[in-house]
């Protein structure tokens, strides 16, 4: 049975990215049963709350515990996978993922230079993760990623 993260929709996430932080999380979040898929999809709810600490808790734990299947799946790879077979890179989806929602949440809360680190670190070392959108496809987080880079970059160049 395919692994499945839904995340959610680019604009959604770029809408939360727009808003203010939101109130620190309980010191001990509940990571579930620990899978990738889980802390996955609670990085996401977190974020969409405007939990920092909460979601940066979930995106270490699934990197801590996944990111060396990932790394894995990421070498074995010369491109993306196709859609029928997209779930079958489960750690390296739900790692990069993670990478692009941390990114998100730092980048929300002001801490640019934290921001430039987690997308870089997607868009360098899980390039070919893709996230599941609810409206029936995948999207290449590493993609968006660098298009947030790409600003990022800039205005801290244009701040020098």
């Amino acid at each position: 049975m395919p692994r499945f993260v839904v995340c959610a929709p680019y604009a959604l996430v770029m809408l939360l990215a727009s808003s203010a932080a939101g109130p620190a999380a309980a010191a001990d979040p509940d990571f579930g049963d620990h899978s990738s898929q889980t802390l996955t999809t609670k990085a996401w709810q977190s974020l969409e709350r405007g939990d920092l600490a909460e979601t940066l808790a979930f995106t270490a734990k699934c990197r801590e515990l996944y990111a060396a299947e990932a790394a894995k799946q990421q070498q074995e790879l010369t491109g993306f996978l196709p859609a029928e077979k997209g779930h079958d890179a489960w750690a390296l989806n739900d790692v990069g993922s993670c990478c692009f929602v941390e990114g998100q949440a730092l980048e929300k809360a002001g801490r640019k230079a934290d921001a430039i680190t987690a997308y870089r670190r997607l868009v360098d070392d899980y390039g070919f993760a893709q996230c599941w959108d609810t409206r029936g496809w995948f999207w290449q987080p590493a993609k968006a990623a660098q298009d947030r880079l790409d600003v990022l970059e800039f205005d801290t160049a244009i701040a020098e």
